[in-house]
């Protein structure tokens, strides 16, 4: 394998950490001091400015290991719909790394596959069996 970046390995401990119930119930302990503290600093406009800091600082940075996290699993998932894809007989490999084609030549290979799923359902209502590969 691969040595992973110092970032990857990172953002990967870091999201295997916060979503774990304990930072949940930290998160919400968190927010329960800050509520209990407002009559202590008379519900100020600092008081507030704490949590709002906070929070937007947290969901910052949040959202780039949540990026990471989805991007990661994402490649992943394609790699071994990839490999299912070359392994099947019968499976077109122009198929493979779809998800790296422009829009258009996307939408040309939705169009033909949707063409397929009418035309199957079509044959479906006619008591046809739906399983096979019928332009291979």
């Amino acid at each position: 394998m691969q040595n992973t970046s110092w970032y990857s390995r990172f953002a990967k401990a870091a999201s295997h950490f916060c979503g774990r119930p304990r930072v949940f119930t930290l998160a919400v302990a968190v927010i329960a001091v800050w509520l209990v503290t407002g009559p202590l600093f008379h519900f100020s406009d600092t008081w507030q400015l704490v949590i709002n800091t906070g929070t937007t600082i947290v969901t910052f940075l949040m959202v780039f290991l949540i990026q990471n996290t989805q991007n990661r699993d994402t490649e992943a998932i394609q790699v071994k719909l990839d490999e299912l894809i070359r392994a099947t007989k019968g499976a077109h490999n122009a198929l493979l790394d779809l998800e790296e084609l422009e829009e258009d030549n996307l939408d040309a290979f939705r169009a033909r596959y949707q063409a397929l799923a009418a035309a199957a359902r079509a044959q479906l209502d006619q008591g046809f069996k739906d399983t096979d590969t019928p332009d291979a």
